[in-house]
């Protein structure tokens, strides 16, 4: 506790641990300090946020999802857990919530009766009988949507493509392994398979690519969508700790930003170049969650929108020769 000696009340972000220490890390100091991993909680709001937005393409609700991931580690298993809590949001129990959320790692499904899972895996595990790969998942579960977070480049292979564009008219597919290189399948792969009918968001950005005529722009999963207005709020308002409610407010934020235009194009994210309007509004988002919870140490101001604004770093640069 270090910073509390040198600053008087510090944000601390975690990012870029292993799995061995980002969920221990979390879980100790989140109720001790004002912190957050943004590898578990940031992508996990962008992941939902682009969610909510693929849902309103295909006029379907989140209850109805049954989500197959593809990777059990931090970014995976933190998606996971927040739909969870967007789930239960919605009334459901947790017991029923768990069972939208299935996940695949390097052994196979992820089930009750394998003896070789982790911590953050086992709220997870799944009563069903073992399946070997993720293939072989997608035909067994039938998921309406596939998201990748395994850092294996290619593992949703052609096959695992057509396979859910068989199951579902319009398959959602999020490739989130960024870089590129790592990437699950590409945005080409992604179209051309489904036969140009998929909803896909990568973690790494694409170009547009047009399939017969038609032009997607798929939309990038990336965590500046989340963390710099998270920061914002917390720093402006003096929020002393970050709680989970308030990457689900993110979420919901971020995908009502998504305009009509963007979801017509196919993508699923506003574009990066109103990156500022967004973290602004995720800043008064979790501000107001942060005031109506007493989480605040910044006397309310009367119009939170317009105190934040005037904090917000502007990197203009004067000329002086």
């Amino acid at each position: 506790m270090s910073c509390h000696e040198v600053f008087v009340s510090p944000l601390i972000q975690f990012e870029d641990f292993g799995n061995r220490n980002a969920f221990r890390l979390l879980k100790k100091y989140r109720s001790l300090t004002c912190s957050f991993n943004d590898d578990i909680q940031g992508t996990a709001a962008v992941a939902l946020g682009g969610l909510y937005a693929a849902l309103r393409i295909t006029k379907q609700k989140l209850e109805g999802q049954k989500i197959l991931f593809l990777g059990a580690g931090e970014a995976g298993t933190g998606i996971g857990e927040l739909v969870v809590s967007a789930l239960t949001d919605l009334g459901l129990s947790e017991i029923e919530a768990r069972k939208r959320c299935w996940f695949v790692d390097s052994k196979g499904l992820i089930v009750k009766e394998r003896e070789d899972l982790s911590e953050h895996k086992l709220p997870f595990a799944q009563n069903h009988p073992r399946v070997p790969d993720f293939l072989s998942s997608v035909k067994a579960l039938k998921p309406t949507a596939i998201i990748g977070a395994s850092g294996q480049s290619g593992a949703f292979t052609p096959e695992v493509l057509q396979a859910m564009a068989q199951i579902n008219t319009m398959p959602i597919i999020f490739a989130l392994s960024n870089p590129t290189s790592m990437s699950e399948c590409t945005a080409e792969e992604a179209y051309t398979h489904t036969r140009g009918r998929c909803i896909f968001a990568g973690g790494s950005p694409f170009p547009p690519f047009d399939f017969n005529g038609r032009v997607h722009v798929p939309g990038q999963g990336n965590n500046v969508y989340i963390f710099p207005g998270i920061g914002l709020g917390t720093v402006a308002c003096g929020i002393k700790h970050i709680i989970d409610e308030m990457f689900l407010v993110a979420a919901k934020t971020l995908s009502a930003l998504v305009t009509e235009a963007d979801l017509a194009k196919g993508s699923v994210y506003p574009p990066l170049t109103r990156i500022r309007e967004v973290s602004l509004n995720i800043a008064q988002a979790i501000s107001e969650i942060a005031y109506a919870r007493g989480l605040a140490l910044t006397p309310e101001p009367s119009d939170i929108k317009t105190f934040l604004k005037a904090r917000m770093y502007d990197p203009r640069y004067e000329i002086y020769v």
